[in-house]
């Protein structure tokens, strides 16, 4: 996974992750069928071969062997909506080590339904991300803040605040384990939402965001200020364009018509796309598959 993607000038990072989550919506052969409408998305757009947009998706746990068959050969990355700590006699858990060797390369850690209904509490989530970095998989860290604050004055700095600390929590204060996350930056009130979050509150509290970060890229050894953070909670076609300088969206239900997964496909693609001279004098960024999973 890269480690981050630092902006250009207009705003727009240089690298764009577009995820989306399938949760529990799907049945086993409704969700392959998906999966299939998904790939012939991502097949009809054979830029996204240049790597400036990195689709990914993440099925419930019994579809990742078949899902792996699906998309294989394809951009596309398979992640897991959770996982274990560890290894051993935890019953009904599943290892990211296992995930790993399904061919997941992110997995899903702290969202928000684990945290509220399942208990998962600061401790347990700081296990969880550092038992998938040492298999091999990126952590993908759902943050957000619980109440909607969006037209405070100190709406968007007090919610960034809030974030950073859920980040600080989830590594122990390990700033060099916390470059190798992507987040997810999902406000608990947009999700499940009619609409997300306006993309000016967003777009405040992803800059307010990198800034705390910045502060600590001496301690993580790089830049911490650009890691990529993706925005969640009702994401849906046409949000991206307006959200500057966030690094992708994390869609869910309205992306389960795998049409609107392409639509913003189309946008991240439009927004990451290269003048002509440019695109002579540059070398595209690696895949998100060079090197394995962070």
């Amino acid at each position: 996974m890269a480690e981050c993607s630092s902006a250009d000038h207009s705003g727009t990072p240089e690298i764009l992750y577009i995820g989306v989550s399938t949760k529990m919506y799907m049945g086993y052969r409704d969700c392959l069928d998906w999966l299939a409408r998904i790939q012939h998305e991502v097949d009809s757009r054979p830029a996204l071969a240049a790597g400036r947009v990195v689709p990914f998706v993440i099925p419930s746990f019994p579809v990742l062997p078949a899902a792996g068959s699906v998309i294989s050969g394809s951009p596309l990355l398979l992640g897991a909506q959770n996982c274990g700590w560890a290894d051993g006699p935890w019953t009904g858990e599943v290892s990211p080590s296992l995930l790993a060797e399904l061919g997941a390369s992110l997995v899903e850690i702290g969202h928000a339904e684990r945290r509220r209904h399942f208990g998962e509490d600061n401790t347990m989530i700081a296990r969880k991300i550092r038992a998938a970095d040492d298999a091999g998989i990126t952590p993908l860290l759902c943050v957000g803040e619980e109440t909607r604050n969006e037209k405070s004055g100190t709406g968007a700095s007090g919610a960034a605040a809030f974030v950073h600390q859920q980040i600080d929590a989830a590594v122990g204060g390990d700033w060099a384990l916390a470059s190798r996350l992507m987040i997810a930056y999902e406000p608990v009130w947009a999700i499940g939402a009619a609409e997300p979050a306006g993309a000016g509150y967003v777009a405040a509290v992803v800059r307010s965001l990198r800034t705390l970060l910045a502060a600590h890229s001496h301690e993580a050894g790089s830049t911490l200020g650009e890691l990529p953070v993706i925005y969640g909670g009702s994401a849906k076609p046409g949000l991206l364009p307006a959200l500057d300088g966030v690094s992708g969206l994390f869609l869910g239900r309205f992306a389960h018509d795998a049409a609107n997964f392409g639509k913003v496909l189309d946008e991240a693609l439009s927004m990451t796309a290269l003048p002509e001279p440019s695109r002579r004098n540059r070398t595209a960024p690696a895949s998100a598959r060079d090197g394995g999973a962070q």
